[in-house]
């Protein structure tokens, strides 16, 4: 039994060492359930895994090394350095202070350690903004992921991740080049239902109705995927009809605050006592509009129905409207002939709009 096994450890050296690896780890395999507890075997078996790209299996035979030895520093700095290949930085950080518990002046685990740190909190820093909606400090962070690393990809990968997820709110444009550069290392589903929010957000349906058909084709039941697909359709659809950011001017992720100063400039502009005759009545419905895409787009609920392709203010979908009782556009103007001082509205020769 001992010069059988003898060959054929010799045999998983000569394998390894020589580059015929998944022929080392085969070989390997029948070793090791005979010999489970020679860490010297696990660790040749190590250097086949790390060679043909599979780290999970390198880590999980990592991992029982570090409980066959004792005080095994470098154990635990290959973990690290695995983990964070894998872009699981957190991960790194635990194994890698691990080292330092044994050895607190080991210079190699030290050096990995301070750029591990760094990399994580940077990484929990972007993720924190993104989930708090706060997406340019997420931008921002993201990006000194991409000057701490340039060389690992599943550690890029995860600053592209959120530059694509975050900017989708601040610049869908550059949104579009991030979610493809993460896809360029990644290829996840959701990343292209990020580029169809991306394309919806610069009202471009045809690409996001491409975008989430590429997700279905990898994953049919990304639920997100099927909800994005719909939504692109229904917009692309609506684009033929009243667009409330487009009669506002305003991007389809403006906040409130852009919404209202976009539409008091415009009520101002568009007021009907500026105008006589047919320019007046042209006044008249475009000050409707600018009215009715307020009311819709400061309404988180309508707003919602909006950006889902339906509009909250057409007869047909709602019948009649908010409550049923249709839209009133001057629900938030009293009218006064000859105008009055005071308040916020706007005053002209025939009748003044004041603000409620």
């Amino acid at each position: 039994m001992i010069e059988p096994l003898k060959r054929e450890v010799l045999e998983s050296y000569s394998n390894v060492r020589s580059g015929r690896h998944q022929q080392g780890i085969l070989i390997l395999k029948n070793i090791i359930e005979r010999c489970p507890w020679d860490p010297a075997l696990r660790e040749l078996r190590v250097e086949a895994y790390k060679a043909v790209g599979d780290m999970m299996n390198a880590i999980t035979d990592l991992r029982v090394i570090t409980k066959l030895t004792q005080d095994n520093t470098n154990g635990f700095q290959q973990l690290a350095s695995l983990y964070y290949q894998i872009g699981d930085v957190e991960q790194a950080l635990s194994e890698i202070r691990e080292c330092l518990k044994l050895d607190p002046d080991h210079k190699e685990c030290f050096q990995t350690y301070k750029k591990v740190k760094k990399v994580n909190k940077l990484n929990s820093d972007a993720q924190e903004h993104m989930n708090n909606k706060e997406y340019e400090e997420c931008v921002t962070v993201a990006r000194k992921i991409l000057r701490e690393e340039k060389e690992r990809e599943e550690v890029q990968y995860l600053a592209y991740d959120k530059l694509c997820q975050c900017s989708v709110h601040t610049d869908p444009p550059q949104a579009l080049n991030y979610c493809q550069m993460a896809l360029n290392i990644k290829e996840e589903p959701r990343l292209y239902c990020e580029m169809g929010d991306a394309h919806i957000a610069d009202e471009m349906f045809d690409e996001a109705v491409n975008d989430y058909q590429k997700a279905l084709n990898i994953d049919e039941n990304l639920q997100r995927a099927k909800e994005g697909l719909e939504r692109a359709q229904k917009l692309k659809k609506q684009a033929s009809k009243r667009d409330y950011y487009k009669i506002l001017g305003v991007r389809r992720n403006a906040n409130k605050k852009e919404i209202s100063k976009a539409y008091r400039a415009l009520a101002q502009k568009w007021h009907p006592d500026h105008y006589s005759g047919e320019e007046k009545k042209k006044a008249e419905k475009m000050f409707i509009d600018i009215a009715a895409a307020k009311e819709v787009l400061t309404d988180e609920e309508m707003r919602a129905k909006f950006d889902n392709g339906e509009d909250p203010l057409d007869p047909e979908q709602q019948q009649g409207g908010p409550g049923g009782q249709g839209f009133n556009p001057f629900q938030h103007f009293h009218f006064h002939h000859g105008g009055f001082p005071g308040g916020g509205g706007f005053q002209g020769g025939g009748f003044k709009f004041h603000f409620n």
